[in-house]
């Protein structure tokens, strides 16, 4: 009798300790999604997680990994920012500029093969899952002639964010194969 009472004593705690809160959710009962916010101090490590992200990708498939490059993440910065002003996620910035115009801006001295951009409000890494699925931006990712990285974002206060990456090469410079 004592070990039942001390049962049903401990029973509502026992229930709590399994408890995993409430959890918001929408008119279909589905799980609310959470604002991703980024603080300025996580720079770094966004973009070191995309960089180790797509190396992972590149290894998989037996290609050399990407190295994360200042005047690519520059160009990337401020394409991710004219997006936002723009409203719109496309390759050409307020001014006309292509991504070519803007990695030559920056300074980059490699050969631009591609960028890829999104408009979410999804992680870094949600976001290159995402490029993966799609055949077009998977292929500037893979390409075997990447050897440079450029990646920045421009978060609204909404928290919508607007995702750049840019790659290139300096191995062919003086070659003139198409850019992606």
């Amino acid at each position: 009798m004592f070990d039942r009472r001390l049962f049903l004593l401990s029973l509502p705690a026992l229930l709590a300790a399994c408890s995993t809160g409430s959890i918001p959710v929408d008119a279909n009962g589905n799980p609310l999604q959470r604002v991703y916010r980024i603080r300025a101090s996580e720079t770094g490590d966004i973009q070191f997680r995309m960089l180790d992200g797509v190396n992972a990708l590149r290894g998989a498939r037996g290609l050399i990994p990407v190295n994360l490059n200042a005047e690519l993440n520059a160009a990337a910065a401020t394409h991710s920012r004219d997006m936002a002003l723009q409203n719109r996620p496309w390759h050409f910035g307020s001014d006309g500029s292509s991504p070519i115009d803007r990695v030559s801006r920056v300074g980059y001295a490699g050969l631009l093969l591609g960028e890829t951009i999104s408009e979410t409000y999804e992680t870094e890494l949600e976001t290159l899952a995402a490029w993966m699925e799609q055949l077009t931006t998977r292929e500037v990712i893979l390409d075997p002639r990447a050897r440079d990285l450029g990646f920045s974002w421009f978060q609204e206060d909404s928290g919508k964010i607007w995702w750049t990456m840019v790659l290139g090469t300096q191995d062919e410079v003086g070659n003139t194969p198409t850019p992606a």
